[in-house]
């Protein structure tokens, strides 16, 4: 993996400059740290197109996927880089492959694990990669690391490592789409049930070692180009439902969290606001250098919010230039838009990111205070 970055880097750095390539190296006396990647489309890789019979993120792989940045679909769900590969970036590690990828991995450097359509729970989007499989994932190359450096280094490898993960939108697009006048109450429970299982993940995972836990908490899910598109009543609104389930989790994980940091010595963590940063640069694009918050710079019919790259089933439009939108597809963040959030997720104020930021959670720095979800 590492000849192959330093040869993409050769072809491009001049002209992109990216990453550098020969800045891996940490400085002198520098811990080396492991990112581990858990997740859903916004933060999926590629692990999609090794799936068999997958549909869920199936487009990553038809122009004009990938067209920004690598020049070719990459298996990405925009028109280049995701969050986690700006994260990598930020943190001098390569782009992190999709674990599914047939290559010779270097798990001391981390892995990406995401699924294009997985959720937290098992009966979301069969045939993705949900989250409880993304743990066993994990737990596989746990044992690849414990075979390769031994016991001791292992757990050095695991202890330093970041996790994060953005996760649950899938769980509660289904919710939403399947149980449109739930109660209260019934949304309540399936928020508990989300979080009951994400818990369950996080304490296997600080079991085996995992002390460092980063969130991009769920975002405004009812804003999406796709859910407007399906909801052509709203006009411009945006869908109250799926988004006040996001708002549910977010308060939920952020006790979660907290509670977690108290009861589990060691143990720290970040939780990014994704859905008011998201949320804000939707209803006011021109703030953050963006023409357009609404629609997406590809796809097909209101707010083009199908069928990007699928010409087979519909003729899809394409915008000249992704960088002045918000939406590259009709529920996938532009590059430029990635771009912003995870320098927000880096190196974020605390009422952004927080009690740590990655930046923190990477290096030594103490926390921030607690942060606010609204």
């Amino acid at each position: 993996m590492g000849s192959l970055c330093y040869l993409l880097c050769v072809l491009i750095v001049s002209l992109l400059n990216p990453i550098s390539c020969h800045g891996q190296a940490k400085p002198e006396g520098e811990e080396h740290k492991a990112l581990f990647v858990f997740g859903d489309s916004l933060f999926d890789a590629g692990n999609n197109q090794y799936l068999n019979g997958s549909v869920e993120g199936g487009g990553a792989i038809s122009w004009p996927y990938g067209e920004t940045f690598f020049k070719h679909p990459a298996g990405r769900l925009s028109d280049g880089r995701l969050v986690p590969d700006f994260i990598a970036q930020f943190a001098k590690l390569p782009l992190l492959p999709p674990y599914l990828q047939p290559i010779e991995h270097q798990f001391t450097d981390g892995v990406n694990f995401a699924s294009a359509g997985g959720g937290v729970l098992v009966q979301t989007h069969p045939g993705t990669i949900n989250l409880p499989t993304q743990l066993s994932y994990f737990k596989t190359v746990v044992k690849s690391l414990r075979q390769k450096l031994g016991d001791v280094e292992a757990k050095k490898v695991l202890m330093r490592a970041v996790y994060l993960f953005s996760i649950g939108g899938n769980d509660y697009f289904s919710f939403s789409t399947q149980n449109p006048n739930a109660t209260q109450s019934y949304r309540r429970q399936y928020v508990g049930m989300v979080i009951g299982n994400l818990t369950s993940v996080l304490k296997e995972i600080y079991g085996l070692g995992g002390r460092k836990i980063a969130f991009q908490n769920a975002g405004p899910l009812g804003c999406v180009p796709i859910m407007k598109a399906m909801n052509p009543q709203l006009g411009s609104e945006c869908a109250k439902e799926p988004s006040a389930l996001a708002r549910l989790h977010n308060r939920a994980l952020a006790n979660v969290l907290k509670n977690l940091e108290s009861k589990l010595p060691g143990f720290k963590y970040s939780v990014f606001d994704y859905y008011n940063e998201l949320e804000d640069r939707i209803k006011n694009p021109s703030k953050y250098g963006f023409k357009n918050g609404n629609s997406a710079c590809c796809g097909s019919g209101a707010f083009r919010g199908r069928n990007c790259g699928k010409n087979e089933t519909e003729p899809y439009e394409l915008c000249s230039d992704p960088s002045e939108y918000v939406w590259f597809d009709g529920a996938h963040t532009t590059e430029t838009a990635n771009r912003q959030l995870a320098e927000l997720i880096w190196s974020g104020t605390p009422n952004v990111s927080g009690p740590y930021n990655m930046k923190q959670l990477f290096g030594h720095a103490g926390p921030s205070h607690s942060i606010s979800i609204h």
